[in-house]
């Protein structure tokens, strides 16, 4: 992919060494609402899971204790392509957003390295890639692009920024409203969220879709080079439930159980995105079958 070095921090906040480096814990107060249940929707729409710890807090926000961090070229580099992705992302929500007559609200890109206080808790780089909407913060282990190239088999830079594109989608997520409609539908309908057919899933994949809009801009942009889309494609089929669970220790597929989709319906939505060029394609809820 080619990409345009950003001048100044854009939209990254270098977090490394701020956190305590335990097992992670989301405080329902980062939600505005009480109680386990909102630990467990949280863990329903970001895919990502947090340990309950016996008393909830609102967490804490992101400190910079990066000073005097060790790093790598390699890692500094990576971290620049990440902010690069990031404003163009957001440079083109802002437009998205100003041509409906709307405001968008750009979100931080907080770069950590094993653990990190966020506005939902504490969290380490187990979680992997994840969005916290209490605190509108993705957060981002540098290292989990080593494990998608050594452990998924989703090498390559834009495999990477589709991880990006598709957390910044969330961040639009929860600007529209969805995160509070679906939270608002799990109470009125508990279990609402779960399975290959629920709101998680098809949260997910809405997300995998905004990411393939803003790789359509990119591609109109001349940033795309060949074999791109095959990275993005390798990564969003990398991470799909069916994939992943059949690749752990047991090898079994549990559909029941699904949160973010499988890798052929990562990929569909994926594709819907890039080939349309346009947000209304990415409504993921209507549908009887995603």
């Amino acid at each position: 992919m080619k990409w345009n070095r950003v001048e100044g921090a854009g939209d990254m906040v270098d977090a490394r060494g701020s956190g305590r480096g335990r097992g992670a814990a989301v405080g329902a107060g980062g939600l505005g609402i009480g109680g386990v249940i909102v630990v467990l929707l949280l863990q329903a729409l970001t895919g990502v899971q947090f340990d309950i710890p016996n008393e909830l807090d609102g967490g804490s926000s992101v400190g910079s204790g990066s000073v005097g961090y060790p790093s790598s070229p390699e890692e500094d580099e990576l971290a620049a392509f990440t902010n690069a992705v990031s404003v163009e992302n957001q440079d083109m929500w802002t437009s998205v957003f100003q041509s409906n007559g709307k405001t968008y609200e750009r979100a931080k890109v907080v770069r950590f390295s094993r653990g990190v206080s966020t506005g939902c808790g504490e969290a380490t780089s187990a979680t992997g890639p994840f969005y916290c909407p209490a605190d509108q913060r993705v957060y981002l282990d540098m290292s989990f692009y080593a494990e998608m190239r050594e452990q998924l088999g989703a090498d390559g830079d834009f495999a990477w920024a589709y991880v990006v594109a598709h957390e910044l989608g969330h961040h639009v997520q929860n600007l529209t409203g969805v995160f509070d409609a679906t939270q608002k539908q799990e109470r009125e309908d508990p279990g609402s969220a779960d399975g290959a057919q629920g709101l998680s899933v098809r949260t997910e994949l809405q997300a995998d879709c905004y990411a393939g809009v803003w790789a359509h801009a990119a591609f109109k942009a001349g940033e795309l080079v060949e074999g791109d889309l095959d990275e993005a494609f390798g990564a969003a089929e990398a991470v799909g439930d069916d994939r992943l669970q059949s690749q752990g220790g047991r090898g079994t597929v549990l559909p029941d159980t699904f949160t973010h989709g499988t890798s052929t319906q990562r990929r569909t939505w994926f594709t819907k995105g890039y080939t349309d060029g346009t947000p209304a394609v990415c409504d993921t809820f209507s549908p009887d079958q995603v």
